[in-house]
Formats: structure tokens, sequence, C-alpha cells
């Protein structure tokens, strides 16, 4: 399903339909997720097995890496086993860091007063997804959220986007994504998604991560419907 039309470009918002966006990094500040998982985490696996928290910090990473691009990765009872923590209590320890993108709620209201259907599609677990709703003002904002854990297959999969299409009916041609994860915008691509944006700045706290590949954005206010 591979796409020639798609590539650096800008959207055309009278040729989209539909507008599906991710959360972490891209509609909220990633650095909470970054801080949990890689200095929160390691510190308290530390304390918990008695190593040091470069030890553990090593571990952990690797252990990651090692489910990237898996359910697993996102799947925090999966990681309360594997880690012997309680990872969902963890996170609400932390979830004062939680924070929405400056001009992605303005973005919202654009696209939904523009006429167009706006879903929020996630590799998040549910249980983080029920923590980030609670926290942020986004609950509301969408016309259906979907988590690819209901699918069975993360969004790095064909699979995850013909489940997809299959519950809400897009037209990939018509349809718009943005991203902060190149590896998924790569697999929207070949599945035939037309206007990709990628968001470089998904991190208040790290510098913008821009690309040649995709229309590459530091916030939504830069292409308000």
């Amino acid at each position: 399903m591979n796409n020639p039309l798609t590539g650096n470009t800008p959207p055309q918002w009278d040729l989209i339909d539909v507008v599906l966006l991710d959360m972490d990094g891209t509609l909220l500040d990633k650095h909470f997720d970054d801080h949990f998982w890689e200095e929160y985490v390691p510190r308290q696996y530390a304390r918990t097995h008695g190593i040091s928290d470069e030890e553990a910090s090593e571990r952990l990473l690797k252990h990651y890496r090692s489910m990237e691009g898996t359910l697993n990765w996102t799947d925090l009872d999966f990681w309360s086993r594997e880690l012997g923590l309680d990872i969902p209590a963890l996170k609400r320890q932390v979830d004062h860091l939680i924070a929405v993108h400056p001009y992605a709620l303005e973005f919202l209201d654009g696209i939904r007063n523009a006429g167009k259907k706006v879903y929020l599609v996630t590799n998040a677990h549910g249980k983080t997804l029920d923590l980030k709703m609670e926290k942020t003002s986004l609950a509301g904002k969408f016309h259906g959220i979907y988590t690819a854990h209901q699918f069975g297959a993360p969004k790095e999969d064909l699979r995850c986007w013909d489940s997809l299409r299959d519950m809400i009916g897009f037209e990939p041609a018509r349809t718009l994504l943005a991203e902060d994860t190149l590896a998924v915008l790569d697999t929207a691509a070949r599945y035939g998604i037309r206007y990709l944006v990628h968001v470089a700045n998904a991190s208040s706290v790290r510098p913008p991560q821009t690309t040649d590949r995709y229309f590459s954005i530091d916030t939504f206010r830069e292409i308000m419907p």
C-alpha cells in the first residue's frame, strides 16, 4: 500500500475528512514518560532490588529496547510483573508532570469546528490512557479514542491500521495522521495515509527531533485548519 503522494508537504484541509492523533509526545508532553521510565522507575527498581541506580538504568533500558515495537512496550501490567513494581501506582506518584502541549487543545477545537472527524489513536495501555484523560482536558475532544491494545497490534504494524479502518471507516487518501514516532509514520505511509505530520518537539525538555521524511512541526499552531 505504498503512497507516492505522501511527503514533506503541509496538510490540505479541504481534502481531509479524518484526523488521527497520537497521544504521548504529540498531544502530551513526552517529558512525563521519559522521566518516568528513564529515571523514576530505575530509581525505584534499584531500591527494591538492592542495586545501584546506574546498574538499574542499564538493565532496564536494555529490557525496554527489547520490547520496542511490541504491545509489551506500553503494557503496564507486563512491566509490573517483569520488574516487581506496581507501575500504575508509581505513575500516579509523578502524574503532576502530565501536561498538554501548547496549542493542542486549540487545534482539537479547530478540527471539530472545521467539520472534521478526529480520533485519538495511541499505543498506550488502557491504564495509562485513563490516567492521562483524568489529568488533562483532552477527554471529550474526540469522536473516538482507540488504543492499539484493543486491536492486538501496535501502530508499527499494518494490522493495527486495518483494524482501525474497520472500526471507523476512514479513507486513507483523505486522512491526516500526526505523530512523533517515525516508525509509526513509516507504517502509516505504507498503509496509504496521505497526510502525515511529524511532531518534532515531543518533549519540553529535549531538543526537537526534526526529519526531512515528513512535514515536521514544533506546535500545532503551524497547521491550524
